[in-house]
Protein backbone atom coordinates (compact mmCIF):
# COMPACT_ATOMS: atom_id res chain seq x y z
CA UNK A 1 0.00 0.00 0.00
CA UNK A 2 1.55 3.36 -1.05
CA UNK A 3 2.86 5.12 1.84
CA UNK A 4 0.61 8.43 1.52
CA UNK A 5 -2.36 6.69 1.58
CA UNK A 6 -1.62 4.63 4.28
CA UNK A 7 -1.10 7.41 6.50
CA UNK A 8 -4.05 9.41 5.51
CA UNK A 9 -6.22 6.53 6.12
CA UNK A 10 -5.30 5.64 9.43
CA UNK A 11 -5.38 9.09 10.53
CA UNK A 12 -8.97 9.86 9.15
CA UNK A 13 -9.67 6.53 10.45
CA UNK A 14 -8.72 7.72 13.92
CA UNK A 15 -10.58 11.20 13.10
CA UNK A 16 -7.67 13.33 11.90
CA UNK A 17 -6.40 15.27 8.84
CA UNK A 18 -2.65 15.07 7.49
CA UNK A 19 -2.06 18.40 6.35
CA UNK A 20 1.15 17.99 3.36
CA UNK A 21 3.72 19.43 5.63
CA UNK A 22 3.12 16.98 8.02
CA UNK A 23 3.04 14.04 5.98
CA UNK A 24 6.66 15.41 4.54
CA UNK A 25 7.58 14.82 8.68
CA UNK A 26 6.54 11.55 8.58
CA UNK A 27 8.44 11.20 5.53
CA UNK A 28 11.59 12.52 6.71
CA UNK A 29 10.78 9.94 9.72
CA UNK A 30 10.09 6.81 7.66
CA UNK A 31 13.68 7.57 6.38
CA UNK A 32 15.70 8.26 9.18
CA UNK A 33 14.05 4.97 10.71
CA UNK A 34 15.63 3.00 7.36
CA UNK A 35 19.39 4.80 7.40
CA UNK A 36 19.91 5.29 11.19
CA UNK A 37 16.92 3.29 13.76
CA UNK A 38 17.32 -0.38 11.92
CA UNK A 39 21.03 -0.30 11.56
CA UNK A 40 21.58 0.85 15.57
CA UNK A 41 18.95 -1.90 16.23
CA UNK A 42 15.81 0.15 16.78
CA UNK A 43 13.78 -1.77 14.89
CA UNK A 44 14.56 -5.26 13.50
CA UNK A 45 16.16 -5.57 9.86
CA UNK A 46 13.18 -6.40 7.70
CA UNK A 47 10.97 -3.93 8.91
CA UNK A 48 12.09 -1.12 6.78
CA UNK A 49 9.79 -3.09 3.74
CA UNK A 50 6.22 -2.30 6.06
CA UNK A 51 7.26 0.88 7.77
CA UNK A 52 4.12 2.26 7.02
CA UNK A 53 1.90 -0.17 7.86
CA UNK A 54 3.22 -1.76 10.80
CA UNK A 55 4.69 1.22 12.38
CA UNK A 56 3.69 4.49 11.14
CA UNK A 57 0.06 3.87 10.21
CA UNK A 58 -0.24 1.75 13.07
CA UNK A 59 1.11 4.71 15.36
CA UNK A 60 -1.64 7.06 13.94
CA UNK A 61 -4.31 4.71 14.75
CA UNK A 62 -3.50 5.30 18.35
CA UNK A 63 -5.11 8.67 17.78
CA UNK A 64 -8.64 7.68 18.05
CA UNK A 65 -8.33 7.14 21.83
CA UNK A 66 -9.43 11.19 21.27
CA UNK A 67 -12.02 12.90 19.63
CA UNK A 68 -9.49 16.32 19.84
CA UNK A 69 -5.42 16.70 20.51
CA UNK A 70 -4.98 16.17 23.85
CA UNK A 71 -2.83 18.52 26.10
CA UNK A 72 -0.10 16.08 26.57
CA UNK A 73 0.75 13.12 25.94
CA UNK A 74 3.24 10.31 27.76
CA UNK A 75 4.66 7.78 25.37
CA UNK A 76 5.55 4.93 27.72
CA UNK A 77 8.60 2.38 26.46
CA UNK A 78 8.77 5.03 23.31
CA UNK A 79 11.81 3.05 21.40
CA UNK A 80 12.37 5.27 18.56
CA UNK A 81 9.28 6.98 18.66
CA UNK A 82 6.41 4.64 18.21
CA UNK A 83 3.81 5.80 18.28
CA UNK A 84 4.76 9.17 20.06
CA UNK A 85 6.90 10.74 16.87
CA UNK A 86 4.00 10.52 14.28
CA UNK A 87 1.02 11.63 17.19
CA UNK A 88 3.78 14.57 17.78
CA UNK A 89 3.36 15.04 14.31
CA UNK A 90 -0.35 14.62 13.88
CA UNK A 91 -0.74 16.69 17.26
CA UNK A 92 1.56 19.72 16.60
CA UNK A 93 -0.06 21.52 19.85
CA UNK A 94 0.05 18.31 21.63
CA UNK A 95 3.28 18.41 24.30
CA UNK A 96 4.82 14.39 24.04
CA UNK A 97 6.90 13.22 26.36
CA UNK A 98 8.76 10.12 24.95
CA UNK A 99 9.94 7.74 27.95
CA UNK A 100 12.11 4.79 27.84
CA UNK A 101 15.03 2.97 29.93
CA UNK A 102 17.51 2.37 27.16
CA UNK A 103 20.35 4.82 27.01
CA UNK A 104 20.84 4.02 23.05
CA UNK A 105 17.07 3.94 22.42
CA UNK A 106 17.56 7.41 23.83
CA UNK A 107 19.95 8.97 22.03
CA UNK A 108 18.10 8.19 18.96
CA UNK A 109 15.31 9.71 20.16
CA UNK A 110 17.42 13.00 21.08
CA UNK A 111 18.98 12.65 17.02
CA UNK A 112 15.26 12.41 15.34
CA UNK A 113 13.94 15.06 17.18
CA UNK A 114 16.81 17.22 16.03
CA UNK A 115 16.00 15.91 12.51
CA UNK A 116 12.27 16.93 12.63
CA UNK A 117 12.99 20.20 14.61
CA UNK A 118 9.35 18.76 16.60
CA UNK A 119 8.99 21.78 19.19
CA UNK A 120 6.68 19.72 20.75
CA UNK A 121 8.65 16.42 22.27
CA UNK A 122 10.03 16.29 25.20
CA UNK A 123 12.37 13.08 25.78
CA UNK A 124 12.85 11.39 29.26
CA UNK A 125 14.92 8.33 30.41
CA UNK A 126 13.58 6.62 33.03
CA UNK A 127 11.04 3.41 34.48
CA UNK A 128 7.43 4.17 33.77
CA UNK A 129 7.25 2.53 37.09
CA UNK A 130 9.45 5.20 39.06
CA UNK A 131 7.08 7.88 36.99
CA UNK A 132 4.86 9.72 39.66
CA UNK A 133 3.36 12.98 37.98
CA UNK A 134 -0.18 12.13 36.63
CA UNK A 135 -0.96 12.92 32.90
CA UNK A 136 -3.81 13.76 30.42
CA UNK A 137 -2.47 10.82 27.84
CA UNK A 138 -1.08 7.70 28.13
CA UNK A 139 0.12 5.72 25.00
CA UNK A 140 1.68 2.33 25.50
CA UNK A 141 3.26 -0.31 22.25
CA UNK A 142 4.43 -2.62 23.72
CA UNK A 143 7.13 -1.20 26.13
CA UNK A 144 5.21 -2.88 28.96
CA UNK A 145 3.08 -5.92 29.35
CA UNK A 146 -0.11 -5.36 28.84
CA UNK A 147 -1.52 -6.24 32.14
CA UNK A 148 1.32 -4.00 33.61
CA UNK A 149 0.00 -0.71 31.39
CA UNK A 150 -3.38 -1.26 32.68
CA UNK A 151 -2.22 -0.61 36.05
CA UNK A 152 -0.14 2.76 34.93
CA UNK A 153 -3.03 4.07 33.62
CA UNK A 154 -4.91 3.74 36.66
CA UNK A 155 -2.86 5.15 38.45
CA UNK A 156 -0.90 7.85 35.97
CA UNK A 157 -4.07 9.10 34.37
CA UNK A 158 -5.66 12.69 35.41
CA UNK A 159 -9.45 13.03 36.13
CA UNK A 160 -10.62 12.37 32.92
CA UNK A 161 -7.73 11.20 31.10
CA UNK A 162 -7.19 8.93 28.40
CA UNK A 163 -5.08 5.83 27.44
CA UNK A 164 -4.40 4.02 24.28
CA UNK A 165 -2.40 0.21 24.62
CA UNK A 166 -1.80 -1.43 21.40
CA UNK A 167 -2.85 -4.95 21.83
CA UNK A 168 -2.60 -7.36 18.81
CA UNK A 169 -2.40 -7.21 14.91
CA UNK A 170 -3.49 -10.58 14.52
CA UNK A 171 -7.04 -11.71 13.35
CA UNK A 172 -8.59 -12.57 16.04
CA UNK A 173 -9.63 -10.45 19.19
CA UNK A 174 -6.92 -10.62 21.71
CA UNK A 175 -8.03 -13.63 24.03
CA UNK A 176 -6.67 -11.16 27.24
CA UNK A 177 -8.45 -8.55 25.86
CA UNK A 178 -11.77 -9.34 28.32
CA UNK A 179 -9.44 -9.94 31.43
CA UNK A 180 -7.86 -6.82 30.62
CA UNK A 181 -11.34 -4.76 30.31
CA UNK A 182 -12.44 -6.50 33.79
CA UNK A 183 -9.13 -5.57 35.07
CA UNK A 184 -9.58 -2.01 34.20
CA UNK A 185 -12.61 -1.30 35.29
CA UNK A 186 -11.86 -3.38 38.42
CA UNK A 187 -9.45 0.15 38.87
CA UNK A 188 -11.80 2.51 38.41
CA UNK A 189 -11.52 3.30 34.59
CA UNK A 190 -13.89 2.84 31.81
CA UNK A 191 -12.13 0.11 28.78
CA UNK A 192 -13.60 -0.79 25.80
CA UNK A 193 -11.93 -2.64 22.61
CA UNK A 194 -11.01 -1.14 19.26
CA UNK A 195 -10.61 -2.98 15.96
CA UNK A 196 -8.78 -1.39 13.41
CA UNK A 197 -10.28 -2.51 10.27
CA UNK A 198 -7.68 -4.47 8.17
CA UNK A 199 -8.61 -2.05 5.44
CA UNK A 200 -6.55 0.70 7.04
CA UNK A 201 -3.27 -1.06 7.57
CA UNK A 202 -2.08 -4.11 6.25
CA UNK A 203 -4.80 -6.50 8.37
CA UNK A 204 -6.29 -6.23 11.60
CA UNK A 205 -5.27 -4.09 14.63
CA UNK A 206 -6.87 -4.18 18.30
CA UNK A 207 -6.38 -1.50 20.92
CA UNK A 208 -7.52 -0.71 24.16
CA UNK A 209 -8.75 2.37 24.98
CA UNK A 210 -9.46 3.23 28.66
CA UNK A 211 -10.31 6.77 30.59
CA UNK A 212 -10.50 7.64 34.28
CA UNK A 213 -13.21 9.05 35.58
CA UNK A 214 -14.06 13.10 35.95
Amino acid sequence: MEAGLVAKNAAQWAGFALDDRQFGLLEAFSKWLVAEAIPAGGLGPREGRRLWTRHIGDSLVFAAGWDQAPPEILDVGSGVGLPGIPLAILWPECAVTLLDRGARRIRLLHRIVRVLALPNVTIAQGDAFAVADEWAGLVFRGGVRAVEAVGLAARLLTAGGKSVLGLSRRAEVPERSSDLVGIAEALGLSARVVEVPPTILDGPAWLLIMQSSD
